[in-house]
């Protein structure tokens, strides 16, 4: 049986929204993406494009559009943040998909771009407020509202669609994080963390010569959450003042930084209700100790088009969506809880970490490669549906 084209309204325009619009327009629905920003836009952030999100974005033909817009990763390099010794060096160049370092508004402007190429539709300055699951009504906050037959709930940490599915309440990590961009010209393809006890820093580099930059720290007071709150480079500076020489080089140069506070937010057993689906940060925030928020997201766009495709009645695709994605997403946050831990040991257990960590580095750099593959060598796209294939679709 075929799967009928639908109405599809995608409420947010960031990663994850652009993906599934692009993926849905590519299978023949009518689709059309609600912003609440006037303008597409991602300022003041790096990005990570692990395999897995390549995976997609090859696969939609963005190949070698990323490659033109981005940086091929070489390696991960666990680093002692106190001495600036690096522990050990773990090479991201021989899978299957690259490895890549981008700006944010980069691959938003290549995915509005795709999307828009196959008859995607994106309207700006349309704030959602709210939805009626059961009629596909998608309110607006300027009283207007339209009908769909599929509304897919896009609209990130924040969602005001998220509640209508799922009323989980999410908790303080006791972790806030500062994000900063510097001018850093001819820097190495390689991710660095800087491990510190209580505290660990990012860094990689981005095209133009940039650096991207995110520290986090453990601490109990409370901060809000989404990254865009402005904060005094001071506080960072203080933080990390007993860090190596060159990371305190790094860090002292910072001189406008946001932070975040990071929340553990539990993913929902159910991710829709009626003709409203949740997709993304929507559905499963992360917390940015894996680089998967994005990878997720972008994975969750293919699925869900996979889904409809295969599936003509709408809630048996949404549940084979749901139950699809929810154990990966449940593992992946898992690990990313469990890389905060690894990051900020302290006394005897850091130095046997450490130490662990460089005799694989130096006697067995596959096994890390290996311990990854589950996130990392994972490709949704495999048994792609007919509906889903055309001209142009393999990169």
């Amino acid at each position: 049986m075929t799967a009928p084209t639908r109405r599809i309204a995608v409420a947010g325009a960031g990663i994850g929204g652009l993906t599934a619009a692009l993926c849905l327009a590519r299978g023949g629905h009518d689709v059309t993406l609600y912003e609440r920003a006037p303008a597409l836009r991602e300022i003041g952030a790096g990005l990570q494009i692990t395999p897995n999100g390549a995976a997609v974005l090859e696969k939609l033909g963005l190949g070698p559009a990323l490659d033109a817009a981005a940086i091929r990763a070489r390696a991960v390099c666990p680093t002692d943040g106190r001495s600036g010794r690096a522990i050990a060096r773990f090479a991201l160049d021989g899978g299957a998909h690259p490895y890549r370092f981008m700006h944010r508004a980069a691959l938003v402007a290549l995915l509005a771009e795709a999307a828009q190429a196959q008859g995607a539709r994106i309207v700006t300055g349309r704030r959602v407020t709210g939805a009626d699951p059961a009629a596909g009504r998608l309110d607006f906050e300027d009283g207007e509202s339209i009908t769909a037959d599929l509304i897919v709930a896009a609209d990130g940490l924040r969602s005001a669609l998220r509640p209508l599915v799922a009323d989980e309440e999410a908790g303080f990590t006791g972790q806030v994080a500062w994000r900063a961009m510097l001018d850093d010209p001819g820097g190495a393809p390689e991710a660095r963390i800087w491990m510190l006890p209580g505290r660990h820093v990012v860094t990689y580099p981005l095209p133009g010569g940039r650096l991207n930059l995110v520290a986090v720290r453990e601490q109990p007071e409370w901060a809000p959450e989404g990254w865009d709150h402005a904060d005094d480079p001071a506080r960072l500076h203080a933080v990390f003042e007993d860090a190596a020489p060159a990371l305190r080089g790094l860090l002292d140069r910072v001189g406008e930084v946001r932070l975040w506070g990071l929340f553990r937010h539990p993913v929902p057993g159910r991710w829709h209700d009626g003709r409203l689906v949740l997709l993304g940060d929507a559905a499963h925030p992360t917390l940015p100790f894996l680089a998967q928020g994005a990878n997720l997201a972008i994975e969750d766009g293919w699925v869900l088009a996979r889904a409809l495709a295969d599936q003509p009645d709408l809630g048996m695709a949404l549940g084979r969506y749901t139950q699809a994605r929810a154990p990966r997403v449940r593992r992946a946050i898992a690990a990313a809880q469990a890389n905060a831990r690894n990051y900020h040991l302290s006394g005897p257990a850091r130095r046997i970490a450490h130490a662990g960590l460089g005799a694989i580095g130096r006697f067995a750099p596959a096994r890390f490669t290996a311990r990854m593959a589950w996130l990392h060598a994972h490709d949704v796209t495999r048994d792609m549906p007919a509906a889903m294939a055309g001209d142009g679709h393999e990169s």
